[in-house]
């Protein structure tokens, strides 16, 4: 058919999903049966990619995967836990059962142990650092070589704004995000030039079942809100164009970055 006679509407969409469509993609999110994880891999999946989520709840991970496929999606689950090194490599090997490989890995599961500063445990930081940080890093690097000889490759982590500024609290949590933050650069410089990115989200104060304890307090919620230009807390749907961005080939030319979805929160 000549170009002339090829319908704008579908110009349009042919263009589209070159920059972001990710049908014959595979893509694995940690954390992803909950929170900013499962919306996620919400939007991946319905963006294209063979998408498994990682997560330690059995019934979390059945029902995601349940509403994924039921939408037409192409969904699997793992179950494991990213608390030991020796969880973390049990992991890897089952998230590549399912579709083989994954092209793209979102780093989503974290924990936040926040005791009062002085009262932090080594048992706190090593269980903080090894879910939120070392895990980041091992499963990076186990599929990152793959990626690159594939010549496509997207590394993308969920990292907080505490690490870049204190505030309620940031503790352990907030170290073990700014290590993810530095990691997240190392890997763009390890991997460049290979087809492989690696970026970060970095939300604000979003309402997920990992910071239900602040939740109790509307005080404290209303006034991280205030805190924002919007005027109000982000939602994991928040993130779902953001990440199909980095995720797809129109971000190409995009690694090393530190992108906020925090509704202005970091320039207040």
């Amino acid at each position: 058919m000549n170009d002339d006679h090829i319908p704008d509407s579908q110009r349009t969409n042919d263009y589209l999903a070159g920059l972001f469509s990710l049908a014959g993609r595979t893509a694995a999110i940690t954390g992803g049966s909950s929170g900013i994880g499962r919306g996620i891999a919400t939007a991946l999946a319905r963006a294209g990619a063979a998408t498994v989520i990682v997560a330690r709840g059995e019934s979390r991970i059945a029902e995601t995967v349940r509403e994924l496929t039921d939408a037409g999606c192409t969904a699997a689950g793992v179950v494991g836990d990213l608390g030991t090194r020796a969880g973390i490599h049990a992991v890897a090997e089952a998230l590549a059962s399912p579709y083989g490989e994954p092209d793209i890995i979102v780093h989503s599961a974290g924990i936040n142990i926040r005791p009062p500063f002085a009262e932090i445990t080594e048992a706190d930081w090593d269980a903080t650092m090894t879910v939120n940080a070392l895990a980041p890093f091992l499963l990076g690097q186990r599929f990152a070589t793959g990626m690159a000889e594939r010549g496509y490759g997207r590394l993308i982590h969920i990292t907080s704004q505490q690490a870049h500024r204190a505030f309620v609290g940031s503790g352990v949590y907030g170290a073990s995000k700014g290590a993810v933050e530095s990691l997240m650069r190392s890997e763009a410089e390890a991997w460049g030039g290979t087809g492989v990115t690696s970026n970060s989200l970095v939300p604000g104060f979003v309402l997920t079942p990992l910071n239900a304890r602040l939740q109790e307090d509307p005080a404290q919620i209303s006034a991280l809100a205030a805190r924002t230009m919007i005027g109000r807390n982000g939602v994991p749907a928040d993130f779902a164009s953001a990440a199909v961005f980095l995720a797809g080939a129109g971000s190409s030319y995009v690694t090393g970055q530190s992108i906020f979805i925090d509704g202005g929160m970091s320039v207040h």
